[in-house]
């Protein structure tokens, strides 16, 4: 087995719940706004995945990317301020709605036991994924949280894993990326030459010749 001396975290749908949370609020958001929560959340998945891609590549801002997707997901021009003022009633109801993973502090725990130093990198602007460390106290199990804002580019860019190994102070072949992407963190970690485990909770991936678990309780470090 492999030591690593660095491990790193996705932190949406890896460690937190973000697909539910997103599609209860968005159902709950679509009927308040519009009435009507048929094919809400599968809609805004299918809008938000490219816009935020485009983020991701800094083709656009991150308050760019959230009135995109509200202009699409209504189908109306809308100007800046008004697809703020939606998206600002969207927000809320995403962010009431996190959840941890039962298996995600375990996981953490057991990185650390094994003397890896531990971090996440995310695709997510840091003052949103701070109050999702902050609220479920990952703080105490994390050495290092880097999030795609703070970075030249997002995940699977390889830039994001090569600023993210610099910054902590490893290399990339010492360095174990775990995510549940399959571009984004397996394929773009493999890519950028860290070694990856895609965490395929559904196990959708079976076939994708990436090493995979469907629980972070099959993670072994040491």
């Amino acid at each position: 087995m492999t030591i690593f001396r660095c491990v790193l975290f996705d932190l949406d749908e890896t460690l937190i719940a973000h697909e539910t949370a997103a599609d209860r609020a968005v159902e709950e958001w679509a009927g308040l706004v519009r009435g009507d929560v048929r094919g809400a959340a599968e809609r805004w998945r299918q809008i938000s995945a490219p816009h935020y891609a485009r983020y991701q590549r800094r083709e656009i801002s991150f308050p760019e990317q959230r009135r995109a997707r509200v202009r699409e997901f209504f189908g109306r021009m809308l100007t800046d301020d008004e697809a703020d003022s939606l998206f600002a009633q969207y927000l809320p109801l995403y962010e009431r709605a996190w959840s941890l993973y039962p298996d995600a502090i375990p996981c953490l725990a057991r990185a650390r036991r094994a003397g890896c130093v531990v971090g996440v990198l995310t695709n997510g602007e840091r003052e949103q994924q701070a109050r999702k460390i902050d609220r479920f106290g990952l703080g105490a199990h994390v050495d290092h949280v880097i999030c795609s804002s703070d970075l030249s580019a997002g995940k699977p860019d390889p830039r994001a894993f090569a600023e993210a190994v610099r910054i902590i102070g490893v290399s990339p072949d010492e360095t174990l990326m775990i995510g549940d992407s399959l571009e984004n963190d397996a394929r773009g970690a493999l890519a950028a030459g860290l070694d990856a485990v895609l965490v395929d909770r559904g196990g959708v991936h079976a076939d994708s010749g990436v090493a995979s678990v469907t629980s972070l309780d099959e993670v072994e470090f040491a």
